[in-house]
């Protein structure tokens, strides 16, 4: 999302995760996505965090002011990020994957899960967004982590009293530019 709002141009390689191609490795031994890789004549650069990914792209342009409006707001958007890839991302594992965890009851990670969504829809009272009437870059980062918790058992989670959360991440899944990267591209190819 954040490429795209940033109106960065890029090659678009979609992947099998079962069959990882040659180069992918090559540009990022730890075979993780997203992997962005800058080349140009005088030099090459590789990066392989989403995070790190997103923050280039918006330094680069940032239309809607995603990287904050001060240092405070920064700071905190950046707290929160941490949080949900420290914590949330944590139990949502366990939660959506318990066999890989040898767990038998993904359940008290699910509530655990849900304390950080509570924490969100908190935020979410006040605003439209996590920080203020706009997109920030702490949404673009934890929407995804929020949608995959949501979809491991929606009926579970429309029954939720998170009104704001559900309004917040349904807006998302239905904007222009969440369709727009969610479009289906054919699998990438070397030989192609």
């Amino acid at each position: 999302m954040a490429l795209k709002m940033s109106q960065t141009q890029y090659e678009h390689r979609e992947i099998e995760l079962k069959a990882k191609p040659v180069h992918l490795l090559l540009l990022s031994p730890k075979g993780t996505v997203p992997v962005l890789w800058l080349k140009d004549a005088d030099q090459e650069c590789v990066i392989d965090q989403s995070l790190d990914i997103m923050k280039w792209a918006l330094a680069r342009h940032d239309p809607e002011h995603c990287l904050g409006q001060d240092s405070h707001q920064s700071s905190a958007m950046f707290d929160l990020i941490e949080r949900n890839d420290q914590q949330f991302k944590f139990n949502l594992d366990r939660y959506k994957y318990p066999h890989r965890f040898g767990l038998s009851d993904p359940l008290p990670f699910r509530q655990e899960g849900e304390r950080f969504l509570e924490t969100l829809n908190a935020q979410l009272m006040r605003n439209t967004f996590l920080f203020g009437p706009t997109r920030s870059l702490a949404d673009l980062a934890l929407m995804p982590f929020v949608r995959q918790f949501a979809h491991v058992d929606p009926t579970w989670f429309d029954q939720l009293p998170l009104a704001p959360l559900k309004a917040w991440l349904k807006g998302f899944e239905s904007s222009e530019l969440f369709l727009a990267i969610m479009a289906k591209r054919p699998l990438w190819s070397a030989n192609a």
